[in-house]
């Protein structure tokens, strides 16, 4: 028999691989497990991100702020920052390089393309 299976979104992840078959993924801050297909968590964020930017060159991102407030800044590109408030929803372009600054703390629904996630350290190891 075919049975649901519960998961606790702060522990874990769904990982859908590209038939859409949904396993359970251990989470981790980034760089987060690799999946082939697509990661889809809820991060609680009171810092921002460990890294200096990420990009995603197998397909587009999809964030969505359940609460508190974020900056998506774009690293390389002439793209304006975007703020993101609760209800917000935003795709991110695959292959654009950008980061999470948390300006209060916040939970984000996320749908993150892999395995061939990119990241960038910060400068002199520090956050």
């Amino acid at each position: 028999m075919i049975k649901p299976t519960a998961f606790d979104p702060s522990t874990d992840t769904i990982g859908l691989d590209p038939e859409l078959s949904a396993s359970l993924v251990p989470q981790q801050a980034d760089p987060a497990i690799p999946v082939t297909g697509m990661t889809f968590g809820v991060a609680t964020m009171t810092e921002n991100s460990p890294h200096d930017g990420e990009m995603h060159p197998d397909g587009d991102e999809v964030l969505y702020l359940v609460s508190g407030h974020a900056r998506v800044v774009f690293v390389d590109d002439d793209i304006a920052d975007i703020d993101v408030r609760p209800g917000d929803g935003l795709v991110i372009p695959k292959g654009l390089w950008h980061r999470v600054d948390i300006i209060e703390p916040c939970q984000i629904v996320y749908l993150t393309p892999g395995p061939n996630n990119e990241y960038r350290p910060l400068a002199g190891g520090k956050r």
